[in-house]
């Protein structure tokens, strides 16, 4: 093939890219554009041509554009390279926006005169995709304990497991009651990552940190120049979700006016962008999440009873720590696992006074409090086990809790009576040696060689 036969075929050459390409003429105007630029932003090539570069919003070509001099864009300026290439979005002709990979190169002369410039953009849904998914992976594999990063085994938490099973499989709103710190976000996350959504996006909003105009933005984007501050388009939640699940935690901090609209959302699968009027249509599943109590707010008219009923179809009651006194080893043991890991220091576990004060504590701030403390007694502690000394001081005052049902295990590093202290250890971890192993401060042979030395069967029920 000769020369001028590739020049005669040039634009079937270039309509057979998989990346869009346009071209552009040094006054920023679209000049000529390939197939996969109208398969990849909606636009025909008659609707952009003439038209100027900045109609796709690009954020890198934003912070490109040169207000100081006479030249439109720094692209041109003689000081800037000759390509640049960078990661960015783009907004396609529906209004959603696109992340793509965007090539730029100056077009000049023989004489080093500038034509112009010519970009290609390459589709990066997929990656982000895999990204996702890749963050999941990570996280299970860090969290590699528990049902999606949840610890117990007590019969509240297999209640709750088996709910975000049935639920996860449901397209219906779901709630998620319990006190700050007992692990809402993971079951939101647990839910999402077991539905039949667990490949589109999981996006989430705490609701309680923003205030009502800032909020209203983050839920449904607004359009340039809708309020002081609004320099370009911004993706609100609900889009950046569509296909996925919209987790909104704290529901019960949301003002009045956020409900109406949130309300509207969820019987009609659409809204606007604020500072605009076209209808976006979404479909979102909704989590919800809230440590208040939704029916008193609704008494004093801070929460919409319609909106109550609209979010809460399938209600998940995350119990505290205190009414799961017997998931304490096995949470323990979980987080020690994981701070060695992270660390790299040894330590054991706890002594029979240090896992009695956890069993005795009252944990208002539930599980998030739990590893706190553990992080600190971690850090304290030099070697071996983690003593009552090494805890938080406010883990050494007078509890403020009634004493608890059960009775904590009496569990000691040594002792006299070891066939006691073995079979409490046995019973506070459910017959797991390497648990129990871990509370007694000792390695798993010696749990196994002192169960054959007193006769202590699993296969019996473990007792006295």
């Amino acid at each position: 093939m000769q020369i001028k036969d590739i020049n005669r075929h040039w634009e079937r050459v270039i309509n057979t890219m998989s990346e869009a390409l346009l071209i552009i003429s040094k006054e920023g105007r679209i000049l000529s554009v390939n197939h996969s630029f109208e398969e990849m932003t909606g636009y025909t090539a008659d609707e952009v041509f003439g038209r100027p570069c900045t109609l796709m919003e690009c954020e890198a070509c934003e912070m490109a554009i040169n207000n100081d001099s006479g030249g439109w864009c720094k692209l041109f300026e003689p000081d800037q390279p000759e390509m640049r290439r960078c990661r960015c979005s783009i907004k396609k002709k529906d209004g959603t926006f696109l992340p793509a990979l965007k090539n730029a190169s100056v077009l000049r002369d023989d004489d080093g005169t500038v034509l112009g410039a010519v970009e290609t953009l390459t589709d990066l849904s997929e990656v982000d995709r895999l990204d996702r998914k890749v963050e999941i992976l990570s996280r299970q594999l860090d969290e590699n304990s528990g049902f999606g990063g949840l610890v117990g085994g007590s019969d509240a938490m297999k209640m709750v497991y088996a709910i975000i099973d049935k639920a996860a499989h449901s397209d219906a709103p779901i709630i998620i009651f319990g006190e700050s710190g007992t692990g809402k976000e993971l079951v939101a996350r647990a839910i999402h990552e077991r539905g039949k959504r667990q490949s589109a996006p999981y996006v989430q909003l705490n609701c309680a940190a923003l205030n009502e105009s800032l909020l209203e933005s983050e839920l449904f984007g607004h359009v340039r120049g809708s309020f002081t501050g609004a320099f370009r388009d911004r993706t609100g939640r609900f889009e950046a979700a569509n296909g996925g699940d919209l987790f909104l935690d704290e529901i019960g901090d949301i003002p009045l006016s956020i409900q109406i609209k949130l309300l509207r959302v969820l019987e009609t699968r659409q809204f606007e962008r604020v500072g605009e009027n076209t209808p976006i249509s979404v479909d979102v599943r909704i989590i919800t999440a809230t440590n208040r109590n939704l029916l008193e707010l609704i008494d004093q008219k801070r929460f919409r009873e319609d909106l109550y009923f609209r979010i809460n179809v399938i209600p998940i009651h995350l119990p505290p720590v205190r009414e799961r006194k017997e998931d304490i080893p096995l949470l323990v043991n979980t987080f020690i696992d994981r701070l060695e890991l992270r660390t790299g220091k040894s330590i054991r576990g706890l002594t029979r006074q240090a896992l009695n004060r956890f069993m005795k504590y009252h944990w208002p701030g539930n599980v998030r409090e739990m590893k706190s403390a553990l992080e600190y007694a971690f850090t304290v502690a030099d070697k071996d086990a983690i003593d009552i000394d090494h805890l938080p001081p406010h883990m050494l005052q007078s509890d403020r809790s009634p004493a608890i049902a059960v009775d904590p295990p009496t569990i000691a590093i040594t002792g006299n009576d070891q066939r006691r202290q073995l079979i409490d250890a046995l019973r506070a971890t459910g017959g797991n040696q390497s648990q129990a192993a871990r509370l007694l401060g000792i390695n798993r042979v010696t749990v196994w060689n002192r169960m054959r030395k007193y006769g202590i069967n699993l296969k019996r029920k473990i007792g006295g």
